[in-house]
């Protein structure tokens, strides 16, 4: 069975380099990206079965890359898990994702147990 794969976009590289092996270890596979202006460009080229994705990036932000993805044939309907470090009941952050459909949230700091539920929970 071809493992599926999971493209993760946050601007530090610390953040990438860890949960790209916890998750390459947990049987996914795992292509990584830290602009958020490259990220429509990878996921085109990676068609990756789930999207993690900070939401403040360099480039272009989380929102703004969701956004355009809901719009490219192909990946509207990919799932996609912000994580975040914002305040979220402040920060409108739940009320954003509503209106952008497929996603759900992680708070950071958060532990990889958490994450791992969550992916299972979106692409087994």
């Amino acid at each position: 069975m071809e493992q599926k794969k999971i493209l993760i976009a946050d601007d530090e590289q610390d953040v990438l380099d860890v949960l790209g092996k916890k998750i390459t270890g947990s049987s996914y596979d795992v292509v990584t990206i830290s602009d958020g202006r490259e990220v429509i460009d990878g996921c085109k080229s990676a068609k990756p079965d789930l999207i993690i994705l900070d939401i403040v990036m360099p480039g272009m932000d989380g929102y703004a890359v969701a956004s355009m993805l809901r719009k490219e044939r192909n990946l509207e309907s990919t799932p996609i898990i912000f994580m975040t470090a914002k305040e979220l009941e402040y920060s409108g952050i739940q009320k954003r994702l509503s209106d952008l459909g497929f996603c759900d949230f992680i708070a950071k700091p958060f532990g990889f147990e958490e994450l791992l539920a969550k992916i299972k929970e979106k692409i087994g």
